[in-house]
């Protein structure tokens, strides 16, 4: 599990709905969560939060321009690589800490990942769970 810390910047709320938009370490990540500021207190600007996410919702994308629609997106360096048969775990080393993320070993090989690989870290705003 990925556990990175920050500070709630702004939301937007609509119906039962928050797209919460959190500062960690100078880089702004969103999540959407099923609360609001009058059902989870937390929920307010300025606000200490843990942001967690699986690693098997951590998209890599080789380099750092990356032209889709995920929001999340963290810049950094491969530290480590550990290959099995099918998947293979790799740590992204960026200015937010480490991400860990499990892809395949076959999309490894396809990117031409290596240790030193410059990529960009990506998560779904919707992946992202938030806690106090």
């Amino acid at each position: 599990m990925n556990i990175l810390k920050g500070e709630i910047k702004n939301l937007s709320v609509k119906d039962s709905l928050s797209l919460v938009y959190v500062d960690v370490e100078g880089i702004t990540l969103s999540a959407i969560v099923i609360d609001t500021p009058q059902t989870a207190a937390y929920l307010t600007p300025g606000s200490k939060i843990q942001l967690i996410f699986k690693e098997t919702e951590v998209i890599i994308g080789k380099g750092k321009e990356n032209h889709i629609s995920l929001q999340n997106k963290l810049p950094g360096t491969i530290g480590f690589i550990e290959k099995g048969d099918l998947l293979s775990r790799l740590v992204v080393d960026t200015e937010a800490g480490k991400i860990t993320s499990i892809i395949t070993t076959n999309a490894v090989n396809q990117l031409g990942l290596e240790t030193g690989s410059e990529v960009t870290a990506m998560i779904k705003t919707n992946e992202i769970m938030l806690s106090e």
